[in-house]
């Protein structure tokens, strides 16, 4: 049975099937740490092996989608499940029924992504609230504001800088140029906000799953780290969005409200709370991208219509009596 060792972790043994679709399981020894965001496994016990003894394998817990029962999957394999891990699927096989629902259980629990509530981020009740910047050098007073439903926080005073403090602390505090948002755009000012919140967003190259915070207005939606974040990680204009529906992969990718927002150069997969709140994003997306646009005009009709708008063009058709 897994069980938590001094240091908190679940520990225990399991047979893994280390190459995949060889049907030969070896015994391992499985460390599930939550606080590092791995499991790792070992030939035994590392309080049994020299120290210093490095694992023989390991997974980034934000790797691991989903894990269940494989009893249908591998029925020659007894009290054996499966872990889906981006493109590759770990079959495992417990010591008896217990200990495979208590596996289960104990891997899904560590790796389920849950989309933090407005409430568990923001207290209300303080309209003012001080946040403390990297280095602990400097605060900004904010003030929380509920409009529309949606919490707005706004600096109410002028960020102070240090004159005396190191000019590599003040750089650090920048952002840099190589995590400029996407199409390099920033969220106008003036722009009203028309539907924000948490939800899990797949990364482009790690293929990994994390925490974001999106807002959406009339011209574009971007996410940021958090909601305290003045800048954010990028920003998508909707007129390059071709379309967002439900993810037609969702069953293959092992998550549940899965919707994607298509661009020319990437498609978004974007994991909301509940099905509810994924319709709500595709509904205030598509609404947005509608009211820009005009309705019945898609991406592709907006670009044929700039492109023909270009005096160069006109002129080159009216030669040629083209249209």
């Amino acid at each position: 049975m897994p069980y938590v060792d001094r240091q908190n972790r679940i520990c225990g043994f399991l047979d893994i099937e280390e190459n995949e679709n060889s049907g030969k399981f070896l015994r391992r020894y499985f460390i599930l740490d939550k606080k590092e965001e791995s499991l790792v496994w070992y030939m035994d016990n590392p309080q049994n092996l020299p120290s210093g003894s490095p694992p023989i394998g390991a997974i980034k817990l934000t790797y691991i989608s989903k894990v269940s029962d494989a009893t249908k999957l591998r029925p020659k394999a007894e009290f054996c499940f499966v872990m889906n891990a981006g493109m590759r699927k770990y079959f495992l096989q417990a010591n008896d029924q217990q200990d495979l629902v208590e596996w289960i259980n104990v891997l899904n629990q560590a790796t389920k992504i849950t989309v933090p509530k407005q409430s568990d981020t923001l207290s209300q009740s303080e309209p003012n609230r001080q946040v403390e910047s990297l280095g602990g050098k400097k605060q900004v007073s904010y003030r929380t504001e509920i409009v529309g439903g949606v919490p707005i926080i706004t600096p109410t005073q002028k960020e102070e800088h240090n004159e005396c403090s190191e000019g590599g602390d003040r750089n650090y505090l920048k952002r840099s140029q190589s995590h400029l948002p996407y199409f390099a755009a920033k969220h106008p000012p003036d722009n009203a906000v028309i539907k924000a919140g948490y939800c899990v967003k797949q990364g482009a190259v790690m293929k990994n799953w994390k925490i974001r915070y999106f807002q959406l207005d009339e011209n574009t939606i971007g996410y940021y780290k958090s909601e305290l974040d003045k800048e954010p990680l990028r920003i998508i204009p909707l007129k390059e969005v071709h379309k967002v529906q439900e993810c037609k992969q969702s069953d293959i990718m092992m998550r549940d409200n899965l919707f994607e927002i298509v661009t020319s150069s990437r498609t978004f997969y974007v994991q909301a709370d509940s099905p509810e709140d994924m319709h709500s994003w595709i509904k205030a997306i598509s609404g947005a991208i509608v009211a820009q646009r005009g309705p019945g005009r898609s991406a592709a009709s907006m670009r044929q219509a700039r492109r023909l708008s270009n005096p160069c063009i006109q002129r080159y058709t009216s030669r040629t009596g083209e249209c």
